[in-house]
């Protein structure tokens, strides 16, 4: 079991000697990975549904700063030399998959192999018509450009044919460190979107669950949906973030076969305590994590994931 820091990017996790505080501390610690999200545009008064709260509303407020992630995520990665990064999650129907898969290409290169690119389909109608993007079939688009980034990682010499991209004999260097790949795990709770993960990912990022009950539901849902896909599920990279985390969940987490727990929450302003908020995070949290980690595992998803 690991742990991840979903806290950078918003508010005080926006400001840059917050990032290089927070990450320094954050590998020195242990954790496994360092989380960053988007939104390129905040509305004040929304009529689009929030999908990962109660009440259908964000709680970042509209005037808060929201850094870029593969801008932010590239701060980091010059601050620190082990820690993964990962966007968490990066909309990418709202983007050019070409220049997406240049600039993930070249933070996975200038970071030595240490990106995951967590990817999502986006639920602000508000943000993709600022933008000049539609709104319908954002998910099909967002599934056709992660084929297109794929390619473009691959191939010397590129070609794609599709319904939202195409292109022709082109050279898109440089390429991702690992075997030219980057691991794309998918955003979202849904049935679609773990339906999406089955079908194309390489991993879940599962976001603001209620709790161990409903991360096995869905861990149940998604292990299904593998096998009518041909595909093991233990092939996956679960990674997961509670609204309530206890210390006491991470043991079962870790039988339904999660390789990660992440843990959202924002850093103080003051750079000089966001060393000792990270120690405090990671006295909590780590010292589990490696007990779980170095037991047998008990259950029967663990032991099906090696």
């Amino acid at each position: 079991m690991q742990v991840g820091l979903h806290a950078l990017g918003i508010g005080a996790g926006a400001q840059r000697p917050v990032i290089d505080a927070v990450a320094a501390a954050a590998e020195s610690g242990g954790f496994a990975t360092l989380w960053s999200g988007e939104h390129v545009v905040m509305v004040d008064s929304a009529s689009s549904r929030y999908p990962y709260s109660a009440d259908g509303r964000i709680a970042v407020p509209a005037t808060a700063d929201w850094i870029d992630p593969l801008v932010g995520l590239s701060f980091v990665a010059a601050a620190t030399t082990t820690i993964g990064i990962g966007t968490g999650v990066l909309l990418l129907p709202e983007h050019n998959p070409v220049l997406v898969a240049k600039q993930a290409a070249t933070l996975d290169s200038l970071s030595g192999g240490r990106l995951t690119l967590g990817v999502g389909v986006g639920w602000s109608r508000e943000e993709f018509e600022a933008l000049g993007v539609p709104f319908a079939r954002r998910a099909a688009r967002t599934e056709e450009y992660v084929a297109a980034m794929r390619t473009v990682w691959r191939e010397d010499v590129a070609s794609f044919t599709g319904e939202f991209v195409r292109f022709d004999s082109v050279r898109v260097n440089p390429k991702p460190v690992r075997s030219r790949t980057i691991p794309i795990v998918f955003g979202g709770n849904s049935d679609s979107a773990l339906r999406r993960v089955a079908a194309h990912g390489d991993g879940w990022y599962g976001f603001n669950l209620d709790g161990v009950a409903d991360v096995a539901e869905r861990v149940g849902f998604l292990e299904a949906r593998c096998r009518e896909a041909g595909r093991d599920i233990a092939g996956l990279r679960l990674a997961v973030a509670l609204r309530d985390p206890q210390v006491g969940d991470l043991e079962i987490l870790a039988d339904l076969g999660v390789d990660e727990v992440v843990i959202v929450d924002g850093p103080p302003a003051d750079p000089g305590r966001a060393a000792e908020w990270v120690e405090g995070l990671a006295d909590r949290w780590l010292p589990v994590a490696r007990a779980v980690r170095g037991r047998t595992p008990g259950g029967p998803a663990a032991a099906s994931r090696g």
